[in-house]
């Protein structure tokens, strides 16, 4: 099955600039959100300490497929998982390839305080079978997990990261040999497979004093069958667009939409502007991706997907919202019905 989806070969010779980098640091091409140590602690105190309403998490289980190795091993190529918030499998050419590998109780520095799961992920991470490549977006807490990467130092083969996250896998413990670390429009390949690392407008840093020391990116990912996009975490901007001109269509679109608040408009999108991203680089499907595993933001849990699943109705746009474990085919992806609504005694769907 291969795509029939065709990039434009003249937005294709376009001159492309790397990641700003000044005095130590990146930022974006455009909006430089604030995010100095006085403002992690606001906003830090203001969402996770005093003002958590109601329904920001669910009350009842979420449903899960759950998953073992043998299973996955039989599955078709050209397959794909949602392990739950960005972490997502993806079976191509006989090999495993994992984004943004996050299996912790919490997303935080220490496992007793901080976001926690509403679920148990679908597949344990000892049961995984061989990871071919980690493609990892940035080094926020729910993205890189500090425990999942010293499983896999020894048990995945290649590591693609942007600027700056690959020199901390190599602090803990993966060998620099199987890292790539990639600026904003490198590409590289691994059997038959391109990888190209896009940009993002977001920002990185794991404390108080790091702040956008590393690079932060999206990723296309092209296969003889197929091209999808993983955005990674990011505001709305201009970027998505030179993406699409580049690299679309895509036959699926892994678009961040979650965790979104008028407190950070520049840093995560809201549903309407991740359906315009998805519109921009030129997807075809899109499966929402960022939400359904941990309260990072004050809307009710289950709110960006309803949000999404009426605004792809209205745009005519196809909708792939599997539960977690739920296997998808690339390119033929739409699956999912509205699970979420069943949870909490809702009742619909």
């Amino acid at each position: 099955m291969t795509s029939t989806l065709k990039p434009d070969p003249q937005a294709a010779a376009a001159p492309l600039s790397p990641a700003p980098f000044e005095a130590g640091r990146y930022r974006n091409q455009a909006v430089q959100p604030k995010d100095g140590v006085l403002d992690k602690l606001r906003i830090g105190f203001k969402y996770l300490v005093l003002r958590k309403p109601a329904h920001t998490r669910p009350t009842a289980p979420i449903p899960l497929q759950p998953l073992g190795r043998e299973q996955l091993e039989q599955a078709p190529d050209n397959s794909l998982w949602r392990l739950g918030h960005s972490t997502v499998l993806i079976k191509a050419r006989g090999e495993f390839y994992l984004t943004d590998p996050v299996f912790g109780e919490r997303a935080s520095p220490v496992q007793w305080a901080g976001p926690r799961r509403f679920h148990q992920p679908p597949i344990a991470l000892e049961a995984l079978p061989p990871i071919k490549a980690v493609i990892l977006s940035h080094n926020h807490y729910d993205h890189l997990d500090h425990a999942v990467i010293a499983h896999l130092a020894t048990r995945a083969q290649w590591f693609l990261a942007p600027l700056g996250v690959g020199d901390t896998l190599v602090k803990w413990g993966v060998p620099a040999a199987k890292v790539r670390q990639l600026d904003w429009w490198q590409e590289t390949e691994i059997d038959g497979i391109r990888f190209a690392a896009t940009p993002g407008q977001h920002f990185s840093g794991r404390g108080m004093f790091d702040s956008n020391a590393t690079l932060w990116a999206s990723w296309v990912i092209i296969t003889p069958d197929w091209r999808l996009f993983f955005s990674g975490d990011s505001g709305y901007f201009e970027g998505f667009k030179r993406i699409g001109e580049r690299y679309g269509p895509f036959d699926l679109t892994l678009m961040e939409t979650g965790a979104y608040n008028r407190d950070w408009p520049a840093v995560h999108m809201h549903p309407e502007q991740s359906l315009q991203a998805h519109l921009d680089v030129r997807g075809r499907c899109m499966m929402p991706i960022h939400n359904g595993t941990f309260d990072l933001s004050n809307h009710p849990w289950q709110e960006p997907f309803e949000r999404i699943e009426a605004l792809a109705a209205a745009a005519n746009v196809a909708l792939a919202t599997p539960q977690m474990g739920e296997r998808v085919s690339i390119p033929t992806s739409a699956v999912g019905t509205a699970w979420w609504s069943r949870v909490d005694g809702r009742g619909r769907g």
